[in-house]
C-alpha cells in the first residue's frame, strides 16, 4: 500500500536556464508562496530573511505583493545550500549575495561549491512532484515548521491518497536511500520527516460509524514497528467517512484476537514490513474469528499489507498493492450507513 506513482507536473519546475535569457516561463517572477514550495521553506522564513539579511524580491507589485525574479531565486537557492551545511544564516546570506553579484568568468572567482550542494541533501529525486524536492530540502535542513507546512499543504491540496503516494512516499524513500548510502548519516533527517508525516496523517479524525456497522481494524503484526503505511490508510478511510480502530505497532496476537471478537469489524488490515514478522497462522486465525448470534455468524474481511506477505496468495485474504486499491476494497466491503453483509 505504499507504492508511489511518481509524477513531475508541478506548476513551477526547477529553472534550468541561466538568468538573463529572453522572457519565457522560467523568467516569470514567482510569488512568495510558490517560491517557498520550490525551496522547501516557509513563507515566514523568506520574509524573515528579507527583513534580517536583505535578501528580498527585486519586484514588488503595487508596492506590496512580492514577486521573485530568477536572480532572486538563485540567491535564495545558494542561501539554502549554505544553511543546510551548517553555515550561520547571516554568513550564508552574505556569501549568497556575493556569489550572485560576481560577474561570470572573472579570474579568481571560486566556482559554486559542488560538495556543499551535495552535502545539503541533494537527495536522488527524479520524475517526482515539485513538492517532493521542497520537502526533501526542508527535511535535510531540519526545518520542522517548513516540513509541517509542506505536508499539511499537500494533504489539503491533493487529499490523503495522492499526498501519500506522490509526495510523502517518494521523499521518505529518497531519505532512506541517502541514509543507507552515506554510512548511517542523515538518520536524524529520516526521524524528523517520519514524525511529521505521521502527524500530518493523524489530523483527519475517523468518524463514529453508523450503529451496527463494524469498523476497520488496522494493526501491525507482533514484532512489526513500521506504522506509517497503515496510518496513511487510516487517514484515507477517515477522509471517506469510514470508521476505524487503529492499534499501531507490534500488536500482541492475543490482544488483536480479543479486539476482533469485541469489535466485530467489517475488515482487519494486518501490516508486515518484513517476512520475519508476517505470521500466516495469525492471519488465518483472525480470518476465521466469528461473532454474532447463531445462524447469522460473521467473519471479517482480512487484508494483508506490506512486503512481508510476499509469496503465494492466501485463500480468502486480499493483498492490495497500493493505498488506492486498499481504499477501494474497504469501501466496497463497508457500505456507508448500513451494516455489512455477513462474509
Amino acid at each position: 500500500m505504499s507504492q508511489p506513482s511518481a509524477r513531475g507536473d508541478a506548476p513551477h519546475g526547477e529553472a534550468q536556464d541561466p538568468p538573463g535569457r529572453s522572457a519565457n516561463t522560467a523568467d516569470v517572477p514567482l510569488t512568495t508562496g510558490a517560491l517557498a514550495r520550490r525551496l522547501g521553506v516557509s513563507p515566514t522564513t523568506l520574509r524573515s530573511w528579507d527583513r534580517r539579511y536583505g535578501i528580498g524580491p527585486a519586484v514588488r507589485a503595487d508596492g506590496r505583493h512580492r514577486r521573485w525574479t530568477p536572480e532572486d531565486v538563485a540567491v535564495l537557492e545558494a542561501m539554502c545550500r549554505l544553511t543546510s551545511t551548517g553555515v550561520p544564516p547571516a554568513e550564508a546570506a552574505r556569501a549568497a549575495r556575493e556569489t550572485a553579484e560576481a560577474p561570470p568568468g572573472i579570474p579568481g572567482t571560486p566556482p559554486p561549491d559542488r560538495d556543499a550542494s551535495h552535502a545539503a541533501g541533494a537527495l536522488s529525486l527524479s520524475g517526482v512532484r515539485q513538492e517532493c524536492r521542497g520537502l526533501a530540502r526542508a527535511a535535510v535542513r531540519l526545518d520542522a515548521p517548513a516540513v509541517e507546512e509542506l505536508l499539511t499543504s499537500a494533504v489539503r491540496q491533493y487529499g490523503v491518497t495522492v499526498a501519500w503516494q506522490e509526495v510523502m512516499v517518494p521523499t521518505l524513500h529518497a531519505v532512506g536511500r541517502k541514509w543507507v548510502s552515506s554510512g548511517d548519516r542523515y538518520v536524524e533527517v529520516e526521524h524528523l520527516l517520519s514524525w511529521h508525516v505521521s502527524t500530518a496523517l493523524r489530523r483527519p479524525t475517523p468518524p463514529h460509524g453508523p450503529q451496527g456497522t463494524g469498523p476497520v481494524v488496522l494493526a501491525c503484526v507482533p514484532g512489526e514497528q513500521h506504522t506509517l503505511p497503515i496510518e496513511a490508510l487510516n487517514a484515507g478511510l477517515a477522509e471517506l467517512g469510514l470508521p476505524t480502530r487503529m492499534f499501531g505497532a507490534a500488536v500482541p496476537a492475543e490482544a488483536l484476537a480479543a479486539a476482533v471478537r469485541r469489535l466485530g469489524p467489517s475488515a482487519v488490515v494486518l501490516w508486515a514490513q518484513a517476512r520475519s514478522t508476517a505470521s500466516l497462522p495469525l492471519a488465518r486465525y483472525v480470518a476465521d474469528t466469528e461473532w454474532g448470534v447463531k445462524g447469522a455468524r460473521r467473519r471479517p474481511l482480512v487484508l494483508l499489507g506490506g512486503p512481508g506477505w510476499s509469496g503465494p496468495a492466501m485463500r480468502g485474504m486480499l493483498r492490495p498493492p497500493t493505498l488506492r486499491h486498499a481504499l477501494d476494497i474497504l469501501s466496497a466491503a463497508h457500505p456507508e450507513g448500513a451494516p455489512g453483509e455477513p462474509l
